[in-house]
């Protein structure tokens, strides 16, 4: 199946026999009234691919943060426990799934790892570790050691931009290698399965001209997805849409993962395509705003999304000889 680069469609009917019931997914992310970031990017497409979806907001804004006013609310930690306990309580705390993405301080983050801990063994948790972008965080620092020392252990499926698995594994990434290593080092953390949902480095991106993706399960060789890299952005939203769509698809096609990043890449490029084939960046206050991710003209790009670009494995850098005869010497003396 891997092998074909012909267009193919990903079909969610075919893949798993499960009912939406058994697939029962707890969102905890921003909310905003307009546009599509956080749960507004996350939430409809799950839906439609037949995931039933319980929503806690941890934020509630007007518009999200790349607009020049910045007003609503947030939830506090002890606000997560009361919702959490009324869930307990009502006996309906029993997800499959609980995804998480922009958790602005220590107090709420420290309450989802007791909200994972109140959910079944069995419910798989997909972190998106959402702390910054561009060598630029939006989250305090304190954040990351919380996510290092008490989060990761408890998570099953990561997916951190560069700039986020820089912060978590404690090293930069300056080529597909360096992603590699990284990759290993935030397995030893915990989670199973980690994709970087952007690889900003040359031999990945081709000079700038891809936008790229790793896909690395622990134990096993890394898989490395170019998408073309579609001008007029930044797009808000688009690291939320693709969470969700790793957990559908990591879901749906369970021995497949490459096939799963993917179709998740497929979605992406698909949704992105229609936002800048619809309307281009406003300035609105003297600040750029690029449009809207167009998710709801893009359902049928969620619902059956067309395959036409294919991961390829990372070759493994061939040193271990070196290391073991290093390790023969040292014996020696």
């Amino acid at each position: 199946h891997h092998l074909h680069n012909c267009g193919c469609h990903a079909d969610p009917g075919l893949s798993c026999g499960m009912s939406a019931a058994s697939r029962r997914v707890l969102s905890v992310q921003s909310h905003v009234v307009h546009g599509y970031v956080g749960n507004r990017a996350a939430v409809f497409p799950l839906q439609l691919l037949g995931f039933e979806v319980d929503v806690i907001n941890s934020v509630q804004f007007s518009c999200h943060t790349g607009y020049p006013a910045i007003t609503g609310q947030r939830l506090s930690g002890d606000d997560l426990r009361t919702l959490v306990q009324g869930l307990a309580t009502n006996e309906v705390l029993d997800h499959s799934y609980l995804l998480t993405g922009y958790i602005g301080t220590v107090s709420f983050l420290q309450e989802v790892i007791k909200l994972r801990e109140m959910l079944p063994a069995s419910c798989r948790y997909v972190c998106d570790p959402v702390m910054g972008d561009n060598g630029k965080m939006y989250v305090p620092e304190e954040l990351v050691a919380v996510y290092r020392s008490e989060v990761l252990r408890h998570v099953a499926v990561l997916t951190p931009n560069q700039f986020e698995a820089e912060l978590l594994a404690q090293r930069k990434i300056g080529s597909i290698q360096d992603a590699a290593a990284t990759c290993d080092i935030l397995h030893g953390l915990g989670p199973k399965v980690v994709v970087l949902t952007t690889l900003d480095v040359p031999d990945a991106t081709r000079g700038g001209q891809d936008i790229a993706m790793m896909l690395s399960q622990g134990g096993q060789r890394k898989w490395l997805l170019r998408l073309p890299n579609i001008s007029g952005g930044p797009f808000t939203g688009t690291g939320d849409l693709t969470a969700a769509m790793l957990l559908a698809w990591t879901e749906l096609l369970p021995h497949e993962m490459p096939l799963a990043l993917e179709t998740a890449g497929a979605v992406l490029q698909a949704v992105i395509q229609k936002t800048v084939a619809a309307s281009e960046a406003r300035t609105i206050g003297g600040k750029r705003v690029p449009p809207e991710l167009r998710i709801i003209d893009s359902k049928q790009d969620v619902e059956s999304p067309l395959v036409r670009l294919r991961c390829h494995l990372v070759e493994p850098l061939d040193i271990a000889g070196i290391l073991l005869d290093a390790d023969v010497l040292l014996e020696d003396r």
